[in-house]
């Protein structure tokens, strides 16, 4: 990883370390894992585009629509959208299966007139390790809208929005049905978003009730245009991540931890979207992640907004430029200018890089160990060093060692890993904890890292 320090303060931190040989330099051991190069390299742009055209066929997939046509509305989309990953999985070895997971909507007097039955399209790939019970979430919502979000007939194609994110899913779907990881990865085409996130609420509620180990869960909406219909301004190397600050379910006491920490800056939600950066910076040429420090848009929401509303740690993936010419509009045109969200206007090598973001981001994740608990940084006594320490994950595969994550209080990505050996839990680092933030990650040989922890004070 890349450090941000200037050279003089490089050369001074290297002499501090070689004052602490437990730690070692982590350039030369993070690791790019073939594997997930090759899968990377597996995203397809064609086949992204077949599937935004096989979602576009439809007219309309406003989830109001009708689930009896075969060929027109939200049903025959999800039939087909169900059809898709049932290919994957037959690639799978049995280990990921493909459902429709259905339940009814009440009528609530805004966006749904009446009582109607929704579903999410999902395929869930079994982890191989039965003492494994993490889960990762990607998801993409397969409904579209036109300009009267309660227009159930009216053409609305979303190509973008969302047939983007959803043959994204799609094709994640395809592309890791054939690798093995410990922890379990389901992809899932979410209904009713444009009703008013309803699906993912659905998906988000059955997670809390069920009792799942969401690790992380990564929302893609809108990841294929990279024109700006105000400037003209074309942007395919840029993507937002969008995740929130301050969480949501925060209680009394992460609140006061929050404020005496300063940790407005780390929560679960903003690790998650940092590292998705850093593994863009690893796996995908030609890509980089903004970070945007907001839940989401200015004001508005997407998928991940129940997630978060529920305590998991939820982010949104989003096209660096939207354009309003296409997204919420009837098919028209007006002036001269072609309104409509068809694949004409998608971009589906920046949509691919974009894919290949989420791929590597959960390829890394779901063969990482777990990440390390109850890590603390020691309190006790007033010095200028930084003492961590912490316990090796009680599930999955032991760690092979673990990083130290390192950062100015005034940076926004961590900007140095210190590598400790997998026996150690506890490391003294030669810089004052009233300077910098600490995190602590578990890594594997083989390179793959945990979310980082952020240490609470130990007396």
């Amino acid at each position: 990883m890349t450090s941000f320090f200037s050279l003089p303060r490089l050369a001074a931190m290297a002499a501090g370390l070689a004052l602490f040989p437990q730690v070692t330099q982590a350039q030369a051991i993070i690791k790019q894992d073939p594997t997930i190069k090759a899968m990377t390299e597996q995203v397809s742009a064609q086949e992204l585009e077949r599937l935004v055209r096989g979602l576009v066929s439809f007219e309309t997939r406003h989830s109001l629509s009708s689930v009896k046509d075969k060929k027109k509305g939200i049903g025959a989309a999800r039939n087909w959208a169900e059809a898709e990953m049932q290919k994957a999985a037959a690639t799978s070895g049995g280990r990921m299966t493909v459902t429709q997971d259905k339940y009814l909507v009440k009528a609530d007097g805004r966006r749904v007139k009446e009582d109607v039955e929704f579903a999410n399209v999902m395929a869930t790939l079994k982890g191989t390790d039965p003492n494994d019970d993490r889960v990762f979430i990607v998801s993409g919502h397969i409904d579209s809208r036109n300009t009267d979000v309660m227009d159930a007939v009216g053409k609305a194609p979303g190509a973008n929005d969302d047939g983007s994110g959803t043959a994204a899913v799609i094709e994640l779907a395809r592309v890791m049905a054939k690798q093995a990881f410990p922890a379990t990865i389901i992809f899932v085409c979410v209904q009713g978003e444009e009703q008013g996130l309803i699906g993912a609420r659905h998906l988000a509620e059955r997670a809390k009730k069920e009792n799942w180990n969401l690790v992380a869960m990564l929302n893609n909406d809108m990841i294929g245009n990279s024109l700006s219909d105000e400037t003209g301004l074309a942007d395919n190397t840029r993507v937002r991540i969008f995740s929130e600050g301050v969480p949501a379910l925060e209680t009394p006491e992460m609140t006061a931890m929050r404020k005496s920490t300063g940790g407005e800056n780390d929560s679960r939600s903003r690790q998650l979207a940092r590292y998705m950066k850093e593994m863009a910076n690893r796996y995908v040429p030609q890509l980089e992640v903004v970070l945007n420090y907001r839940t989401d848009r200015f004001l508005r929401g997407g998928d991940h907004t129940p997630f978060s509303q529920m305590g998991f740690t939820a982010i949104r993936v989003c096209e660096m430029n939207e354009n309003y010419q296409y997204q919420h509009q009837n098919v028209r045109t007006e002036k001269g200018i072609a309104y409509g969200d068809f694949p004409e206007h998608v971009d589906f090598e920046y949509m691919r890089k974009n894919t290949a973001m989420n791929l590597a981001t959960l390829a890394n994740l779901a063969s990482a160990p777990y990440s390390p608990e109850n890590v603390g940084v020691v309190t006790s006594n007033l010095t200028n060093k930084t003492e961590l320490k912490w316990e090796a994950p009680a599930k999955g595969k032991k760690p092979a060692g673990y990083y130290i994550l390192m950062r100015e209080t005034s940076s926004p990505m961590w900007e140095k890993k210190i590598y400790v050996d997998g026996n150690a839990t506890t490391t003294i680092l030669p810089y004052s904890k009233d300077n910098y933030f600490f995190a602590v990650q578990a890594v594997d040989a083989q390179g793959h890292e945990s979310l980082p922890v952020m240490p609470k004070p130990l007396r």
